[in-house]
């Protein structure tokens, strides 16, 4: 990654928020037409939910095989052939399973316009509880997310509950991310917390936080609840349950955040460095 990141000379992106999963039989197929569909109506990008071609199968704790793959897989195919048909770009994901070592992990996917993986990130902050069995299902990511520059705006990806650590938003925009993008299964009766966690990340990374959730119940499990873009100084642009919404971000709006308050305070990033190695060194 570049120390310049790159923006469109017109500094804006359009993304589409899609709350839909495409587990059924039909789902390629209806993926594909929903890309088109955001694709005709102005998007660059979409965004699509928490592994949102498979059901959400962390609503027990029983892990079955069929669930993941290796990178390449028919998911992961799936999704490459929609982004190239409809010409957009896409973030989604899969429940990964390294064909070497047989390891798993919840791992999004970002393609291009041509189908291309430009990058990927496993979920860092895994669940464990009612409904959210994760770490029975998948292992934490080892690497912390990183500036991804192929969409003409520099944007992150964080999956679900990373974003409830505020570091790994922090982390992306010191990168130089303007946007935080953020696929995700929560349940309904929660949002109001989801949603105050996405305000207090934009507003103090100065970026924009765009989330989308899977939208309805599965397996006893209550998901549910709006997709949401938040702007730099924490308002929330866009709030719905529809299946589809177009957000446009600009880079003018970050850059005028990040030269007021709270933008302009200094990072301190070797300070906090050394007391975080000295808090890992603890619990290591």
């Amino acid at each position: 990654m570049s120390s310049e990141a790159v923006v469109r000379s017109d500094g804006k992106l359009t993304v589409a928020l899609i709350s839909e999963v495409f587990f059924e039989p039909d789902g390629p197929q209806r993926l594909i037409e929903r890309l088109d569909e955001a694709a005709g109506r102005g998007a660059d990008l979409a965004l699509l939910p928490e592994i949102p071609l498979n059901r959400w199968s962390p609503a027990t704790k029983t892990a079955a095989e069929e669930d993941a793959e290796p990178e390449g897989g028919p998911r992961t195919q799936a999704m490459a052939e929609a982004a190239q048909r409809a010409r957009i770009g896409v973030v989604g994901g899969i429940i990964n399973k390294d064909p070497d070592t047989g390891r798993r992990t919840s791992r999004a996917l970002a393609f291009d316009a041509n189908g291309q993986i430009v990058a990927r990130y496993e979920k860092l902050h895994l669940p464990e509880e009612v409904g959210f069995w994760e770490t029975s299902h998948y292992e934490p990511g080892t690497e912390a997310g990183g500036r991804i520059d192929a969409f003409g705006l520099p944007i992150g990806l964080q999956i679900c509950s990373d974003n409830n650590r505020p570091e790994g938003s922090h982390l992306l925009a010191a990168q130089g991310a303007m946007a935080i993008l953020i696929p995700r299964a929560s349940e309904e009766r929660t949002y109001q917390r989801w949603k105050l966690v996405f305000r207090a990340n934009a507003l103090t990374s100065c970026a924009y936080v765009l989330s989308v959730n899977r939208p309805a119940p599965e397996d006893g499990v209550l998901i549910g609840g709006p997709s949401i873009a938040v702007d730099p100084a924490g308002n929330a642009v866009l709030e719905t349950t529809d299946t589809m919404s177009l957000v446009t971000l600009d880079a003018a709006v970050i850059r005028k955040a990040r030269a007021d308050y709270p933008g302009y305070l200094p990072v301190r990033a070797a300070l906090y460095a050394v007391a975080w190695r000295e808090v890992a060194g603890r619990d290591g």
